[in-house]
Order: C-alpha cells, then sequence, then structure tokens
C-alpha cells in the first residue's frame, strides 16, 4: 500500500513526538484519555510530591488527586473544553515550576460533527514484566521493553487519532494454574515481590508497595511518555485481575473475588485513565461518586463517523446456567440501543473477549475444549462452562448483523492476528450482513507464551458456527491501524515475532490490508 500525505507527515512528525529530547524532567509516565470536551490523564512521578501539583490547558487548570499514599501516581482532569482542538497541557508543581516539558493533546470532536476521516491504533495483551524469566531458563517470558516499546513507536508514526488496548495490561497471576507458576508464584516473583495479603486492602497496606513492584515496569516503564499525545482507552481482561480464567472443582476464579477486584481497580486507579463520561451509557454501568467515570464501559466517539463500544467481559460474570452472562443485562441492553441507534455511520464493538476462535480455555464464549486426541472439540465437555455465555454471544451478532452498518468486531486477548467472517451462529443466520471479527495483535507475547505453547493449540475457529477465515490465527506479535470513512473501514495488519531479524521492528509494513465496505 502506498504511504499517502498525511502518513508521510506522520513519518516526519512522529520523530519530534517522541523524540528522546522531550524533556520528561519528574515525570516517569502519562496516560491520557480524552472526549469531545474532557480530558483525563494518568501520571507518576520519579519521587513521591509532597503537595499536589496542577495540570493546566490554556485558561482551564486542575490541582491533582493523589492515587497511592506516598504522592507518586496522581491523576489531573479537565473538563469544559472546546471540541476538535490541540490544547498545550502544562504539568507544574505546587510553586508552579514546571515538571516536565509542556506537550499537546487534542480534543475529539463534537459527537454530532460531520467527519470524514479517524485513525485507530489498536492492539492487545502488552503486559509482563519485562524481567520474568521463563519457567526453569534464563529466557525472559515476555518480549524485552525495548521492542514492544518498537511496535508502539511503529504505530505511533501513523499519527492515529486514538489508541486502544485490549486487555493484558497485567501479568502477575497469583493463584491457579501453570501461569500462577510462571508468574506471581515464581521464584523471581517471590523474591521481587513477595506475597500478598489477600485478607486486606491494597492502598495503605505493604500490598500496595507489593503491587507497584509488579506492575510499575510493565505499564508506567513500558509506556513513558509516548503516548502523551494520543488518548489511550484501557479495558481490562482475565490476568489484569491477577489471575487467569480457571475453573475446577477447587476453584472458579471468576466472577473476581474481593481482593482481585480490589487489585483490578488499584492497578486502573494508579496507571491508566477511567472512562470518561457518555451521555448515552446508562448511569448504572459508571462508578458511584466518580465524576460520571466508568471502569468496565466505555465509549470512543468520535464525531458522527465512529462509535467503539469498550467492554470488559470478565468483573461481571456470572454463573446462572442457561442464564449466565458474561456482560450485565444492563450492559448488554445499552450494547444493543447503541448497534439499534443511527447516528454515526460506524458502530464497532471492543469486547475483551474474542469472537470466532479459541484455545480451549474455561472462559471463552464457546464450549471447544482440548480433546484427549490433542485437538479442539465438543466431545468432552468443557467443566463448568456456562450455556448463557453462548446465548448472550448470539443476540450480540444477531443485532450486529441486523445494522444497516459494516458490523465489525476488533477483539484481543487471543495472542495472534486473524480475519473472520461469521454467516451463522446458533439459530442466527448473519448472511445478510455477516459479522467480521479481527484479532487486533499481541504486543508482548514471548516465546512460551503463545497458545499453540502454553495451551497445546493454536487459536482455532470454534466447531459452533459457520466461518470463513480470510485470515486465519497467525502467532505473530503486532498491531493494528483501523483508519473510518463514511463508506468503508480499512484495516491494516503489522506483524513482527521473536527469531525474526530485527530489522523488521524498524519501519514496520503491514502484512495485510483488508478494506470493508459500508452497505448501501
Amino acid at each position: 500500500m502506498t504511504i499517502n500525505r498525511r502518513e508521510m507527515l506522520g513519518l516526519l512528525g512522529a520523530a519530534a513526538l517522541n523524540a528522546a529530547d522531550w524533556d520528561s524532567g519528574s515525570v516517569d509516565h502519562i496516560l491520557p484519555a480524552a472526549n469531545h470536551n474532557r480530558i483525563l490523564v494518568k501520571v507518576s512521578f520519579k519521587q513521591p510530591l509532597s503537595a499536589p501539583p496542577r495540570l493546566s490547558a490554556g485558561a482551564r487548570s486542575a490541582q491533582g488527586l493523589r492515587g497511592d499514599s506516598h504522592g507518586t501516581y496522581w491523576s489531573f482532569g479537565l473538563d469544559n473544553l472546546k471540541p476538535a482542538t490541540t490544547h498545550t497541557l502544562r504539568l507544574l508543581d505546587a510553586r508552579g515550576k514546571p515538571l516536565c516539558q509542556e506537550w499537546p493533546l487534542k480534543t475529539f470532536p463534537d459527537p454530532s460533527a460531520n467527519i470524514s476521516r479517524f485513525r485507530l491504533m489498536i492492539y492487545t495483551c502488552a503486559g509482563g514484566h519485562p524481567e520474568l524469566p521463563e519457567h526453569d531458563s534464563p529466557r525472559i517470558a515476555f518480549l524485552p521493553l525495548a521492542q514492544r516499546q518498537a511496535m508502539f513507536e511503529n504505530g505511533l508514526r501513523f499519527q492515529p487519532d486514538a489508541a486502544v488496548a485490549i486487555g493484558d495490561q497485567v501479568y502477575w497471576d497469583l493463584r491457579v494454574g501453570w501461569a500462577a507458576e510462571r508468574l506471581g508464584k515464581s521464584k523471581f516473583a517471590l523474591s521481587r515481590v513477595g506475597v500478598f495479603d489477600r485478607s486486606l486492602p491494597v492502598f495503605g497496606t505493604d500490598n500496595e508497595r507489593k503491587l507497584k513492584l509488579a506492575v510499575h515496569p510493565q505499564i508506567a516503564s513500558l509506556y513513558g511518555a509516548r503516548f502523551r499525545s494520543t488518548p489511550v482507552f484501557f479495558v481490562q481482561d482475565d490476568h489484569d485481575y491477577f489471575e487467569n480464567d480457571e475453573a475446577h472443582p477447587h476453584i472458579v476464579t471468576f466472577p473476581p473475588d474481593p481482593f482481585m477486584l480490589r487489585m483490578a481497580r488499584a492497578t486502573q486507579r494508579l496507571f491508566y485513565p477511567e472512562f470518561l463520561p457518555d451521555p448515552n451509557r446508562p448511569l448504572g454501568l459508571q462508578e458511584p461518586g466518580a465524576a460520571n467515570l466508568s471502569e468496565s464501559f466505555g465509549t470512543l466517539r468520535y464525531g458522527n463517523l465512529a462509535e467503539l463500544l469498550i467492554y470488559d467481559c470478565r468483573r461481571f460474570t456470572s454463573l446462572a446456567g442457561p442464564a449466565a452472562t458474561l456482560i450485565p443485562e444492563e450492559a448488554e441492553k445499552w450494547i444493543m440501543q447503541r448497534m439499534a441507534s443511527r447516528d454515526t455511520a460506524h458502530l464497532v464493538n471492543v469486547p475483551s473477549l474474542p469472537l470466532a476462535w479459541s484455545a480451549g480455555k474455561w472462559g471463552d464464549w464457546y464450549p471447544d475444549v482440548l480433546q484427549d486426541n490433542g485437538k479442539l472439540g465438543l466431545g468432552k465437555p468443557k467443566y463448568f462452562w456456562q450455556e448463557g455465555w453462548r446465548t448472550q454471544h448470539d443476540r450480540l451478532l444477531a443485532a450486529a448483523s441486523a445494522m444497516n452498518r459494516i458490523p465489525l468486531f476488533l477483539c484481543g486477548d487471543m495472542h495472534a492476528h486473524a480475519h473472520g467472517r461469521i454467516f451463522q451462529t446458533g439459530k442466527a443466520d448473519l448472511r445478510r450482513n455477516p459479522v467480521e471479527t479481527l484479532l487486533t495483535g499481541p504486543i508482548s507475547t514471548g516465546r512460551n507464551m503463545w497458545p499453540s505453547s502454553a495451551r497445546g493449540t493454536p487459536p482455532l475457529a470454534s466447531l459452533t458456527l459457520e466461518l470463513e477465515q480470510p485470515l486465519p490465527p497467525v502467532e505473530r506479535n503486532g498491531f493494528s491501524i483501523v483508519d473510518f470513512t463514511p463508506d468503508h473501514i480499512e484495516i491494516r495488519s503489522f506483524a513482527w515475532k521473536q527469531g525474526e531479524p530485527e530489522d523488521g521492528l524498524r519501519g514496520m509494513q503491514p502484512f495485510r490490508t483488508v478494506r470493508l465496505q459500508r452497505r448501501g
């Protein structure tokens, strides 16, 4: 694909945006969120601050809210900002002294504005402690930070208007299965961090120190200030609750117990923004007393061109058999109502749990599980899998197919790139407008963390679907760049894997491009 003028300017301008000569001063990391009139920024500092700092944008200014017990982590909210405007942000200490160099951040267009183009960077599974060794091996389990950061910088050179990080921002499982043995229960983890006390709160106890030791290298050290001018939308998945999704006679990990929930909420409070207000989102999906913020259900609205619904499929898991859900009833109603709306050209679902493919994990939409013959199948039932999860899946896909829009799901969790087209699920015939599903690419996956290694099978299409696979799953690291125009969505997939030439990390080019045309 040829590079257009905007991309050429991006290639030239991204170097300036992310240049090493930007003065980070006292700042360790910056992660912003934005909508059309509001900004929320999470910042950590190299040393604790004794007094609240301030963030300003022109005449607007806000005092920081301390996130931790010591004054290292702060959040800043600015509202009543002008839409579609580049705001110069300044971070000052209590005496008015700059804490870092100023930087630009642009608010989104007004929801009613006529917009002709929107660009998104999207990926999954960026977490992983950069020093964690593979099990019984001197090799590192996850990609080094420098390689992950190279992928980020490759995406940022295309100057996306926003980015979405789909789940698994953290890998530090504490109790169950092979993942815990290699993560939070490993010799490295026990010597570096220690054992959490599940009976205590996170903040104000030694759990807080341990959480910072485990998580700061996975998020703050990874992102630094690279995304300071690119709003990032983070959604949590199973590992962000410090467990894999597992079901055994002695333990079922989801819905999260109180300690898991405290850990996930503490991670977000310190490191990355919550979802900003959305007038179309029910109040029951927002956090009480949190200025209409939501931790689990978000909207990325870009004028009248595109709306992305971003949602956590883990926190509210229910175990009610035929009536079970992975998304609570109120959230499903919200998603259905937005899919039935007609005020944007595109409506895209971004669930934390992928559609179409499985590697046999318990908490899937699908009943496929590894059989005695070493292949995914349906002959041996999946222990404690809930029939209602699939029923909810079918409702969502049927509603997406009924739209007079491209029914697209952008998915994470699965460590792969893939593109599928679903024609039938259960009793729902989707042939009139088949559902498009995309695996967006994982950032941090190391040699032994791919499904084919960790689960004994590569990601495979569920046997319960009628599915076409223009791109079957490819186990490579990477990300996707998604361009929206009024009449189409173009998706470019970028990939690289350990063992391939390092030159492939410099100036990455898409290995696949697909254009989805809007009908009518």
